[in-house]
């Protein structure tokens, strides 16, 4: 597993790195394949903040914990994404298509800061990934690995139509295809 920190308002030393390397890199052995892990420290008002995001072959999960101790935080994001890997492992093995959780091609996010400040609507921020062929059902525990607002994928169902998933205001998904 690659790793990746990121620090913000606080230095982190390099036993907390090490420890955070080792109960992340447990992790590793729920994957056939390499991956990464994203760490964010962050501290605000005595809180620490240990967010953890793992990329597996374009597949996310991702976590956000914060208490009174940094060890904590990262002890307890663990465990939350553990817990979240065997859920959407269980259930994709279960109801989804087979090879549902192997992935070829992993995104691509590119950032593009202008100093132009004529236009009206300005784009800070560029994301490119290859849309991946999958079931509505698919796309909806994906969006929510993320923790995302909707999710754009060809729809398997619909002849891999583009489609957008997304979460209404009620709690549930609304599904939108093109014809």
């Amino acid at each position: 597993m690659r790793f990746t920190f990121t620090e913000k308002k606080v230095q982190i030393s390099d036993e907390l790195r090490s420890f955070a390397e080792k109960k992340i890199g447990k992790l590793d052995r729920f994957f056939k394949t390499e991956s990464e892990a994203f760490i964010t420290f962050t501290v605000e008002r005595g809180r620490y903040t240990a967010e953890v995001t793992i990329n597996n072959n374009g597949m996310y999960y991702r976590v956000t914990e914060t208490t009174g101790d940094i060890l904590a935080s990262v002890d307890s994001a663990v465990a939350s994404i553990e817990r979240q890997i065997r859920k959407h492992k269980t259930r994709l093995g279960k109801r989804l298509r087979d090879n549902a959780l192997e992935r070829e091609h992993a995104p691509v996010v590119k950032h593009d800061y202008s100093e132009d400040d004529e236009e009206e609507y300005k784009i800070v921020r560029t994301k490119s990934y290859p849309i991946k062929s999958m079931t509505p059902e698919e796309a909806v525990m994906q969006m929510n690995l993320l923790d995302h607002e909707f999710f754009v994928f060809k729809n398997q169902d619909s002849k891999d139509a583009f489609s957008i998933v997304y979460r209404r205001k009620k709690g549930d998904y609304g599904l939108i295809e093109t014809s």
